[in-house]
């Protein structure tokens, strides 16, 4: 049976202000989502029941941890009642993670060996790792990439009589509604009998001197962290109401303290009402796979963004052909990897209109801001910009304004209505930052603007920008070549809470080399290099000219932005390469920013 069941325009701000209580606030929001997830869910239904698939790996040289299986289940089904709990609290019912049992009602944990021993493994290894856990999940007739998946692996060393703690194993997640994946650690002290202990006191490698009982709230709660991330939740903090009502947000800081209630040690451990949004259509948690595998895309319009006071708002109109329940904006200040992001819900009205009004803000900070379109099969489409608040509370929202007046412009290219998007651009105000923008991704996008060779620019121009000149040699790791916008719904090229009007897509790996005449009088290329804000990843970009390296950076992570300035005198080749930092090459989404050639 599904849990669920036009909408109005409700919204739970970023922090309560009136005197409506938080869980009235709440309560009403998630009535009104229920309605739009029930009309989906129930018309025609799907009801399927998706299940959490775990995997235990060793390497070769080391058996399982001892009562492997008893305390994974034990643990599993802790976290399980957790979420229950949580999604219980905010108003959807008791939904929570499916696990899969046996014929005997044991909960089924399969078995994987490396191919290696113990020390020749390290932390990042996670990809090798799941190299050997697939063979073995196909076997018991599964297919894992479209599963959610969590893998324990036995690397790591507690010694009960020095009551000491080390580990090496990866520890991270991705995921959406249609499949994901949790790297984990399994250990032997690691139980939930051991939550309420004060004692004894031991040395983790990570986190010092501690009780055993906040040693398994760190690691227990972090597989409920690290499981959210595979069910596709973001980082996000608590509020400060949130905070002071029911202690630390699972996707925040909250793998540190569940349980903690346990000891008398704190409040513990939430689910924000975003995440249970999020949740509420993931089919573990709605029980339906109706539309899970359809495309998942809405479209917002008739965006605007306007200062209110110390803070601001934003309004628009969200549409999809498959219903969009909720609206959530993450408000995130750089640096904190989101942790520290704050939320602002919404459930738009059945015409989709939606308002967020967004505060507190962070002051002496530039942040981002990214508005998710939540759509009824589980499904995410995100609609981003960035924004500045000095140290005085003075609000800069000029990058948020343009992009709102291309929101239009970028919704109908991405549904490929080039006529309607050159229209738009039209209407645009003359020489306005929104309209020279705009050219320049539509010249990308359909190729008009890279027409020229290096030798074909006319001697009486003096600048140029190098991402509107054809290469010798153009490969990128992922996708194809692409100009002057992101090959991605959002298109616009923003990095660092900058919009940059041209640049060159270069996902890791990626190279693109030019050849200069003999004789040319190109004198320098100047630029940026970094990742774009919508995605994520790490690379190292490098320049190299007549095959001499002459430039580099270090690892690069969004957020950060370098600039170059090369010599061209005399160069006849120039080759723009990007590299992933080591951690594979998922999200390496490298970009050469603004890079103009100077006579």
């Amino acid at each position: 049976m599904l849990l669920f069941g036009v909408a109005a325009a409700l919204v739970v701000r970023a922090e309560n202000s009136n005197n409506v209580s938080l869980a009235e606030e709440e309560a009403a929001l998630v009535v009104e989502a229920r309605k739009v997830l029930a009309a989906y869910h129930d018309e025609r239904p799907q009801a399927a029941e998706r299940k959490l698939h775990l995997i235990c790996w060793r390497p070769n040289d080391r058996e399982y941890p001892a009562d492997n299986d008893e305390r994974l289940t034990r643990i599993l089904e802790h976290i399980q009642k957790f979420y229950a709990d949580e999604m219980e609290r905010i108003g959807f019912g008791r939904r929570t993670i499916q696990l899969d049992y046996d014929d005997a009602g044991q909960l089924v944990v399969h078995k994987a060996v490396g191919s290696a021993p113990f020390e020749d493994y390290k932390k990042p290894e996670g990809d090798r790792v799941k190299d050997d856990c697939w063979p073995v999940l196909k076997a018991a007739g599964l297919d894992p990439d479209r599963e959610t998946i969590v893998i324990f692996t036995n690397l790591s060393d507690w010694d009960p009589v020095k009551n000491t703690f080390v580990h090496k194993s990866p520890y991270y997640a991705r995921g959406s509604n249609k499949s994901g994946l949790a790297w984990q650690l399994a250990s032997p002290e690691l139980d939930t009998k051991n939550l309420t202990l004060k004692k004894p006191m031991i040395q983790d490698g990570e986190y010092g001197r501690i009780s055993l009982g906040k040693h398994n709230t760190i690691f227990i709660g972090g597989i409920a962290h690290e499981l959210g991330h595979g069910l596709g939740l973001p980082h996000c903090r608590a509020r400060d109401d949130e905070k002071a009502a029911y202690g630390t947000a699972l996707m925040g800081a909250g793998n540190q303290t569940y349980g903690d209630e346990l000891r008398g040690e704190g409040r513990g451990t939430f689910l924000t009402l975003a995440h249970a949004l999020c949740l509420a259509s993931h089919p573990q948690f709605s029980g339906s796979v109706k539309g899970m595998n359809l495309p998942s895309k809405a479209n917002f319009s008739g965006m605007t963004v306007k200062k209110v006071e110390s803070h601001f708002s934003v309004s628009g109109q969200v549409s999809s052909t498959i219903p969009v329940y909720a609206v959530i904006a993450y408000l995130d200040p750089e640096g904190g990897s989101n942790y520290d992001a704050r939320t602002v819900c919404a459930v738009p009205t059945k015409e989709g209109n939606f308002h967020l009004d967004c505060h507190p803000l962070v002051k002496g900070t530039k942040s981002d801001i990214r508005v998710v379109a939540l759509l009824a099969n589980g499904g995410k489409s995100t609609w981003q910009s960035a924004y500045e608040v000095a140290a005085d509370g003075t609000l800069d929202i000029s990058l948020m304004q343009v992009s709102t007046e291309l929101s239009d412009f970028v919704a109908a290219l991405s549904q490929d209505q080039v006529a309607d998007a050159k229209a738009l651009i039209e209407s645009l105000p003359e020489k306005s930052r929104a309209r020279e923008v705009a050219r320049s991704i539509l010249g990308g996008k359909t190729g008009e603007q890279l027409v020229l060779d290096l030798y074909e620019i006319p001697e009486d121009t003096s600048r140029y920008s190098l991402s509107r000149v054809r290469p010798e040699v153009e490969d990128v790791g992922w996708g194809k070549p692409t100009y002057n916008y992101i090959p991605r719904p959002e298109a616009l090229l923003i990095a660092a809470g900058k919009l940059y009007q041209d640049g060159i897509y270069a996902h890791a790996p990626a190279r693109h080399v030019y050849q200069f005449k003999e004789g040319h009088q190109w004198k320098k290329l100047t630029g940026v290099c970094g990742l774009p804000d919508q995605r994520g990843g790490s690379v190292v970009f490098r320049i190299k000219a007549d095959g001499k390296e002459v430039f580099m950076t270090p690892t690069v992570e969004p957020g950060v932005t370098h600039a170059y300035d090369i010599d061209l005198a005399g160069v006849k080749q120039l080759e723009l390469v990007v590299e992933n930092a080591g951690d594979g090459e998922a999200v390496d989404w490298g970009y050469w920013f603004d890079p103009v050639l100077s006579r």
